[in-house]
């Protein structure tokens, strides 16, 4: 078990403390990108979303609607910056919708 170095800290220090010491951020980007997909695109996009996966900084969005995935790749970047300011970080720098 790990020496505790503070005597006092908050709940959400010792978490972030816990996800940086055992290099779980990737896992948590990669979850925290599915979420904000989620949150962002509304039901009606949700609805035709069959699989999420974020793999390095690109995200891979599978889409069961053909005209959908036109209509997304027209906004690619309007996307890419919206889903980056919901995860208060640039993670995502490319999206590939298939």
């Amino acid at each position: 078990m790990a020496k505790r170095k503070h005597d006092n800290l908050r709940l959400g220090e010792a978490l972030q403390e816990f996800i940086t010491e055992n290099k779980l951020q990737k896992g948590m980007d990669r979850v925290n990108a599915r979420d904000a997909w989620t949150k962002l695109m509304g039901n009606g996009v949700n609805n035709y979303t069959t699989a999420i996966e974020l793999r390095n900084t690109t995200l891979f969005v599978s889409l069961s609607s053909s005209v959908l995935r036109e209509e997304l790749s027209h906004g690619k970047s309007k996307i890419i910056r919206l889903l980056n300011e919901e995860l208060g970080k640039d993670i995502i720098t490319k999206i590939v919708l298939r």
